[in-house]
């Protein structure tokens, strides 16, 4: 099996589901040749042609309430923001008119809208977080991928679906390589996996988090505690089976994410452990997450801004040291 790309992963999820499926077509800006900001559809464009692959004027919302319109028609769109800042310039389309069409005419809306998020070095008007404003609007499926295998795997599962996904890509794992399955293997919406089994601490993440995560699990585990690292993949609709399961197992739970802190996802997971394994808990659930700023450009600040190896264990290290576990 050969290693890819996150960006040539989400390339091949997307051309073999176009090859199955004429319904489905790109609607976005700089696609056709250029193949996007981070190359996501570099070579579709080519391949199926000016038809299929639609270089729009910069508008956001006429894409995405070109997408609706389609997608009610019978078609299955892939709308391609770019960055998922971007979104607010359709946020009405979004919110309004994609998570609400089927609840309002009783039609599926089979449309994705793909967006490069994730913090990096784009300044503080291309680093918001948005997921938790997804997660807040009935209707829309979020996925937040993070490696290639689960890109590949959830784009085709995404196209399939007949609810709107918004389909997050973390910027700085455009070029994380990694391998990937075949045309027939899929990753199911609202499943998240184990990233890394454990028995002392859940720690629960979704896109490239997962991997500073799981470092830090490695480091933990070189001091005699091991984490169960659960990857989301999906942030809504959440699979609270596997958090809570693994929660009642571990005792301890720690959420990480990028995202500001206040009314994130990382508040609805903390909440949501709180309300439903409480008497499993040795310690109050936890939240590492970005400050509640601006992202800047400078590296250093932004570094500094956001959930790093050492917070995260030095947060399992404070839980572990105030609170040690009941068990004999």
């Amino acid at each position: 099996m050969t290693a890819v790309t996150v960006g040539q992963a989400f390339q091949q999820g997307l051309a073999e589901e176009m090859e199955a499926d004429d319904r489905i077509f790109v609607l976005g800006t700089d696609l056709f040749i250029r193949g996007g900001h981070f190359a996501q559809v570099k070579g579709i464009g080519p391949r199926f042609g000016h038809d299929r692959v639609i270089d729009t004027p910069i508008s956001e919302a006429a894409m995405v309430a070109a997408g609706v319109g389609a997608a009610l028609n019978g078609m299955r769109p892939l709308i391609d923001l770019n960055f998922i800042d971007f979104a607010f310039g359709a946020m009405d389309e979004i919110a309004n008119q994609a998570a609400k069409s089927s609840y309002l005419w009783g039609r599926p809306v089979p449309m994705v809208i793909r967006a490069s998020s994730g913090v990096a070095l784009y300044s503080a008007q291309h680093n918001n977080s948005l997921e938790a404003w997804f997660m807040h609007m009935p209707g829309l499926i979020t996925v937040m991928p993070s490696n290639a295998a689960d890109t590949k795997g959830i784009i085709k599962s995404a196209l399939r679906s007949d609810d709107p996904v918004i389909f997050l890509m973390h910027k700085r794992l455009t070029g994380v390589r990694g391998e990937v399955g075949g045309p027939d293997e899929l990753v199911p919406l609202g499943r998240a996996a184990i990233a890394r089994p454990g028995s002392d601490v859940t720690i629960v993440s979704s896109g490239i988090v997962v991997n500073k995560v799981v470092k830090a699990a490695e480091v933990l585990a070189s001091e005699g505690v091991e984490a169960e690292v659960i990857d989301l993949r999906t942030i809504f609709p959440l699979d609270a089976q596997l958090i809570e399961g693994s929660v009642r197992k571990t005792g301890r739970a720690l959420v990480v994410t990028e995202e500001p802190p206040f009314a994130s996802v990382a508040s609805e997971i903390a909440a949501m452990v709180q309300e439903e394994v409480f008497d499993y808990l040795d310690a109050p659930v936890q939240r590492v997450t970005a400050a509640h700023s601006p992202i800047p450009h400078s590296p250093g600040l932004m570094e500094a801004l956001i959930p790093q190896v050492e917070t995260i264990v030095s947060a399992v290290r404070g839980s572990v040291e105030r609170w040690p576990s009941t068990e004999a």
